[in-house]
């Protein structure tokens, strides 16, 4: 359980990373696809960087979190094959890396992160108007769906395809 805790972490901060890389450094729109259409329509496409090297530092730390999400599933797999896990262990293991990471989204990423600290508009500031007011994070329909539905079928599906390698 323990090392499923500590792959929940790696998971969120990877993708707060992923984040922080797009938004801040890399600066290109194709990132902001899950953003509400009232957000991207007001978007201002960065020609420029901000700075010399930002968009190569932003790739850099994009490329790492993409790694650390790979480590993790990496981890996640082999420990349960090394630990002999079954289908509802490995689905269990899965299934909460999974839902920790989407509450982790959901409160601090859109809720903290986006809302509050105002990170996304310091570096769009023309979103600040239609952002303002918000008192809660981005398509919650969309996360519910995630959160109740896309995951547990995505963990059933992995767990299914981990047991095929136990023996």
């Amino acid at each position: 359980m323990l090392v499923t805790l500590f792959l929940a972490v790696v998971f969120c901060a990877a993708m707060a990373l992923m984040l922080m890389a797009a938004v801040a450094f890399i600066q290109d729109q194709k990132f902001f696809s899950s953003a509400p259409k009232e957000v991207r329509e007001v978007l201002k496409e960065r020609d420029q960087e901000l700075f010399f090297g930002a968009r190569k530092i932003g790739w850099a730390l994009f490329i790492i979190s993409i790694l650390m999400i790979l480590g993790a599933a990496y981890t996640a797999v082999w420990d349960g094959i090394r630990s002999g896990f079954r289908f509802p262990q490995f689905f269990l293991r899965f299934a909460l890396i999974l839902t920790l990471y989407k509450l982790c989204d959901m409160t601090l990423i859109d809720g903290f992160l986006l809302l509050k600290s105002h990170f996304f508009q310091y570096y769009y500031p023309e979103t600040e108007q239609v952002m303002a007011g918000r008192s809660y994070g981005f398509n919650l329909r969309s996360q519910l769906l995630k959160l109740f539905v896309i995951f547990p079928a995505v963990s059933a599906l992995a767990a299914w395809i981990c047991t095929q390698f136990v023996r």
